[in-house]
């Protein structure tokens, strides 16, 4: 699906959702990227196989 250069990692790979987002729907909380993985507000994912990817927030820090 990626047509950018230099191309955007594969749906397989661990950094996968560096992939750039093509369409965005904050009212409904997904995007889609164009590695076909769609992202939700909570930080789960959707595969394109179907598989999904549980919410994975980072650490807070606190401010100084």
């Amino acid at each position: 699906m990626c047509q950018h250069r230099p191309p955007c990692p594969p749906a397989g790979a661990p950094d996968h959702d560096a992939a750039r987002l093509v369409a965005y729907h904050p009212e409904q909380g997904w995007g889609l990227l164009c590695n076909g993985v769609i992202v939700f507000e909570d930080t789960g994912e959707l595969l394109p196989d179907g598989r999904s990817v549980p919410t994975h927030r980072g650490h807070l820090v606190p401010a100084a």
